[in-house]
């Protein structure tokens, strides 16, 4: 059983600029607000969220809860973590009335998230602020929380480098869109790119296209690596991407002799770029050091 609907959308333009005027808000660059005015956006990311009744989800970057107000109707205790300090009390006068919805103001890189989530399995659904994007999930990540779904919207530039892999991509894309990210996303999830979203979805626009990215968070990583390593691996082969991966990671501090061996061991072209090598071959390297 969905809570009931108990406001106006808030997903439409007229909504949203009442709430802006009414509350005397603009959108905050410093923050990257852009407020979402598109039900049908709205619909889609709650949809491939996929939430069962009373579900837990936090969500990041509520705005004036647009996507929240989604979220709730589709069944889901929402735990809405919100940096900007005027939103939670806009927020709990544009949401009044709907239950299972608990507000934090706060640095989603800061907070406790697992208490706030009660050391539980969760999924987090949220319109990700650009500027900050790719620092939000590899935190979610890295603190190996019980997520098991992640549906952001993300500029689409992001969510390509997200699903990007050598395999995949001409050698001029790979040099411009595989890195880092790329390896660490599929390291501890399954991505895929659901749809795009325009600018127009946006008040006010953004000068950028937008997807939805659904990320699927593994049980176990897909290849049988010492994590610390293999990340001390791929930042280090990624940190200067015109050398080759071998000079790369001198740079970062590996010994030539121990990596020659180790290329060596690995069956792997040490003249290689960073770009070059698939998730599957950083872990043969790091194995073989």
């Amino acid at each position: 059983m969905t809570d009931k609907i108990i406001h106006p959308t808030i997903a439409t333009v007229s909504a949203t600029r009442h709430i802006l005027k009414h509350f005397k808000l603009r959108a905050s660059k410093r923050l990257g607000q852009n407020f979402l005015i598109d039900r049908s956006i709205v619909r889609g990311i709650v949809d491939a969220a996929d939430i069962i009744d009373n579900e837990p989800v936090l969500e990041i970057g509520p705005g004036i809860g647009t996507l929240t107000q989604g979220l709730l109707e589709a069944g889901a205790r929402v735990t809405a973590v919100e940096l900007d300090k005027k939103l939670p009390d806009i927020l709990a006068e544009t949401l009044k009335g709907y239950e299972r919805l608990s507000i934090v103001q706060g640095d989603i890189l800061k907070v406790d998230i697992n208490e706030l989530m009660n050391n539980r399995p969760f999924k987090v659904v949220a319109n990700l602020p650009y500027y900050i994007t790719s620092q939000i999930i590899l935190t979610l990540l890295e603190q190996k929380l019980p997520i098991t779904r992640l549906v952001t919207m993300v500029q689409r530039e992001v969510a390509e480098r997200m699903i990007a892999n050598p395999d995949n991509l001409s050698p001029k894309d790979s040099a411009k869109i595989y890195g880092a990210l790329s390896v660490a996303v599929q390291f501890f999830t399954e991505p895929r790119i659901i749809f795009d979203v325009p600018p127009s979805a946006f008040l006010p626009p953004p000068e950028v296209t937008s997807s939805v990215i659904v990320c699927d968070v593994r049980s176990t990583p897909p290849v049988d690596v010492d994590e610390k390593l293999f990340f001390k691996v791929v930042r280090g082969a990624f940190g200067q991407r015109r050398k080759t991966v071998i000079n790369s990671l001198i740079g970062a501090g590996f010994e030539r002799d121990q990596l020659v061996a180790a290329f060596d061991k690995a069956g792997i072209d040490p003249k290689l770029r960073a770009e070059n090598l698939t998730l599957e071959m950083f872990a043969a390297l790091a194995n073989a050091l």
